[in-house]
């Protein structure tokens, strides 16, 4: 018998519009995790610090006004950081920035270093308003892409109007809250009807 061990992390929406965050190394996976990055929060504040950084990623970094600083890793760089990302393909420098940021109670990510992480980048749909998280934990990012883009497919492009017309609707409904649950609750569930 095959016993699933479970997925202990617990999922949140930050807006890392008001954070402050650090990437460091200018890398290919620096690049994966910026793109990553700023498709789903084009606002977020994002320093990047590399001795060396890749054109696609300047490139990138201009469009969405990324500071970038040509120069080596320091723990000076985490001044005033709410997350941390390590991209770098020296395992002494990514493991250096988990113990700073460690030090400091900053949330961190190692790339592709699960024992040196915080949290982790998985994947995510998103139509409008509705967004969606995958994560393996850690075990298999290929999986997550795979199920991203089947839940691409299978969510109606027209659900970000749905979300939107419930939402002036709740604002109509009388009554505790309880009852407003149960309305929006049998209006909704249609959108999880088993055949």
């Amino acid at each position: 018998m095959n016993r699933m061990t479970p997925n202990e992390l617990y999922p949140v929406f930050l807006k890392v519009s008001n954070l402050n965050i650090l990437i460091v190394g200018g890398g290919n996976v620096a690049l994966e995790k910026l793109s990553f990055l700023l498709k789903s929060s084009p606002n977020a504040k994002v320093q990047m610090v590399a001795t060396l950084f890749r054109h696609e990623t300047v490139i990138l970094a201009k469009k969405f006004s990324v500071e970038m600083i040509t120069d080596t890793y320091n723990s000076t760089y985490l001044e005033y950081k709410h997350i941390v990302i390590a991209t770098t393909d020296q395992t002494d420098i990514n493991q250096l920035v988990y113990h700073d940021c460690r030090a400091r109670h900053i949330l961190v990510n190692v790339a592709d270093n699960p024992p040196f992480c915080d949290f982790y980048m998985g994947s995510i749909v998103t139509k409008g308003n509705v967004k969606i998280a995958i994560s393996t934990n850690g075990k298999s990012p290929t999986t997550a892409k795979r199920l991203r883009q089947f839940f691409e497919d299978v969510i109606p492009d027209n659900i970000d109007d749905l979300v939107k017309n419930l939402n002036e609707y709740r604002k109509t409904i009388k009554g505790n809250f309880e009852e407003k649950v149960e309305i929006l609750n049998e209006m909704t569930k249609g959108l999880v009807n088993r055949k």
